[in-house]
């Protein structure tokens, strides 16, 4: 008898083998009847098979071929009318392997009201049967600059009353405050007549549209005409009408004199998300712009994921236009639409606007999770190192060495350990060189990292992911001589070579070693550098410690009763041995006790030699 899952596959491979080779859309069903997958396909029989004749690399992949128990599909007459209907199914089914776009916020709309006396007001609730909507609005400013303006233009009713003419006529309504200050023209009141009224809310629908250029040419032409025919009134009503378009076009942000109606669109995608931004320019301004992500579901490619976004975001803002400027061809072709692909130019410069939007709206987004996961950005650097450097595995304990001499004298050496991105001071180790000379810095570091690696082999105490040498290609030898060449570890190591100025210039990797591209002023930049200055400042902190005991040893603790409190306490008070042995003794004694003091004194001042006559004498 068969088993379940054979009885399923069977059934599948029935309707697979049955599918047309025509574009379309296809659906794939849980056991419960539940839709968790919408795709299109330009062939769908060729692109519904690829999931059951072929191994996936994708484990998100395998998990929903398994969860298939039935498949539907959707025959169209076009690859654009299946890019369009899979847009409406995953909205309306939301299924659970699908990419979903991630918008948090309702941004405000402006709606012109179905009315015989429309309002202009903004919202965010869309109900399409009451209203036109232009938006939504990203930028809250530039929403406020048109409504005033528009305000300013055609004073366009505030309230809320259901004007009718029949009404009207009757006098059922009296003026408000806003007509009195000449910012409605009372057609609540028949000052105004609803022809009129309605002439004025279509060019403000024309603003809206961000077709501020032909408004204002018509204004021009108004106020030419009424001052040639001496209606001056009407010819200044006109001027200031003109002006405040002039200004408000001032105010906007021109990208370019010479496109108009484009959509503009760029991608930056990584493993988990993709960005998408979506630029409309109309009249060389950009009246509408959008920055939103999908969340990866089934290792979608850039392609897939920018056109859902194109369709997606023409139908929310109702764009018509007729040229796409996009950063690769898409293999699709959308009737009435052109996509061109900018090298040089005015689009080139669009398509680089958007990107530069792109890519600060992902800055944003990691800079807002990271606040609430500090360790994020600690993963996301080592992630960065792995990736530039192709680590075998994620850097999480780096070690970086540093010498610290004065012409060979009281060398030592200083070891800091970074563990995920941030220092762990209990880690760090500070190390005398022992042999050869100070002044020897490869054989100094030779000689720590021997012994700091072989004891760390000996014991099975932890080795680092990657080591960093306060130093150029020197360095990199010295402890690759030691680590691969003298105890058989294979441990990454990179230099960090310093300029003139004795500021991080380079990062080098690898043997024989190569400069890596790692860009000045970038966080991960900026971790290596704070490692360098780490291990610099520890190193040189460990040589002064030492200089100064051995500045001290032989003139203090040599004398008897002084001990190492007592030490400290003179040292602190009078800084050098000079000051010690300029001191008063009854201030040295009240600090230090009366025997010490005398001890010490003596010790620090040796009696004068005698007279000849008092020697004879004696």
């Amino acid at each position: 008898m068969a088993t379940e899952n054979e009885t399923y596959e069977s059934k599948l491979k029935g309707i697979v083998s049955n599918l047309p080779e025509g574009p379309g859309i296809y659906q794939y069903l849980d056991e419960e009847g539940t839709i968790i997958y919408v795709g299109k396909a330009k062939n769908l029989k060729r692109r519904v098979s690829s999931y059951f004749n072929k191994d996936h690399d994708s484990l998100k992949t395998r998990l929903l071929v398994r969860k298939i128990r039935d498949i539907k599909y959707i025959v169209v007459r076009s690859e654009e009318d299946a890019l369009l209907l899979e847009n409406n199914l995953i909205k309306r089914y939301q299924p659970h392997y699908n990419v979903l776009l991630k918008d948090d916020k309702t941004y405000p709309s402006i709606c012109v009201s179905k009315e015989e006396f429309p309002r202009i007001f903004k919202t965010r609730r869309i109900d399409k049967r009451g209203g036109v909507y232009f938006g939504p609005y990203t930028h809250l400013p530039s929403m406020y600059a048109v409504l005033e303006l528009i305000g300013k233009i055609f004073r366009v009713r505030s309230c809320r009353f259901p004007l009718h003419e029949e009404n009207i006529a009757k006098g059922k309504y009296k003026v408000c405050l806003d007509y009195h200050i000449k910012k409605c023209d009372g057609p609540c009141i028949g000052a105004i007549s609803r022809g009129q009224y309605n002439e004025n809310i279509e060019r403000a629908k024309k603003i809206l549209r961000g077709n501020t250029e032909e408004i204002s040419r018509e204004y021009l032409q108004e106020m030419k005409a009424a001052a040639a025919e001496m209606r001056f009134e009407d010819a200044q009503r006109a001027k200031e009408m003109y002006e405040l378009i002039e200004g408000y076009k001032a105010k906007s942000e021109i990208v370019s004199r010479s496109v108009t109606n484009v959509d503009v669109f760029s991608i930056l995608s990584d493993e988990k998300v993709a960005y998408i931004n979506y630029l409309h320019i109309t009249q060389g301004s950009i009246n509408q712009a959008f920055t939103f992500e999908y969340k990866k579901k089934l290792d979608e490619t850039d392609e897939e994921l920018l056109l859902m976004g194109i369709v997606e975001m023409r139908e929310r803002y109702g764009s018509t236009s007729p040229e796409i400027v996009v950063p690769f061809r898409p293999e699709v072709e959308m009737q009435g639409v052109e996509f061109t692909v900018p090298k040089a130019g005015e689009r080139k410069k669009l398509l680089d606007l958007s990107l530069l939007n792109v890519k600060q709206y992902k800055l944003d987004r990691l800079k807002q999770a990271e606040k609430l996961n500090p360790e994020q950005r600690s993963v996301r650097l080592m992630k960065e190192i792995q990736d530039q450097l192709r680590l075998p595995k994620l850097p999480n304990r780096i070690e970086c060495f540093d010498n610290s001499h004065i012409q060979g004298s009281d060398a030592v050496a200083g070891c800091v350990v970074f563990l995920k991105a941030k220092p762990a001071k209990s880690e760090y180790r500070k190390y005398q060189i022992k042999g050869g000379e100070g002044g020897d810095d490869y054989g100094s570091m030779r000689e720590v990292a021997f012994r700091r690696y072989k004891r760390a082999v000996e014991e099975g105490t932890p080795l680092p992911d990657l080591i960093v040498a306060d130093g150029g290609k020197g360095q990199m030898e010295a402890l690759r001589q030691v680590t691969y060449g003298e105890l058989g570890l294979d441990i990454p190591i990179l230099g960090l070579a310093k300029d003139r100025k004795h500021r991080t210039s380079e990062v080098l990797y690898g043997f024989p070693a190569v400069v890596v591209g790692i860009k000045q002023g970038t966080a991960l930049f900026h971790l290596l550098e704070r490692i360098q200055d780490e291990v610099h400042r520890y190193a040189i902190s460990y040589h002064r410690d030492r200089r100064s005991k051995g500045q001290t040893h032989s003139a203090l603790d040599e004398i008897k009763g002084i001990g190492p409190k007592t030490k400290d306490l003179l040292l602190k008070k009078y800084k050098s041995l000079k000051r010690i042995g300029e001191a008063d003794p009854a201030e040295i004694g009240a600090l230090i006790g009366p025997k010490k003091a005398e001890a010490l004194l003596r010790a620090l001042r040796p009696a004068p030699p005698a007279a000849p006559g008092e020697a004879e004498k004696a």
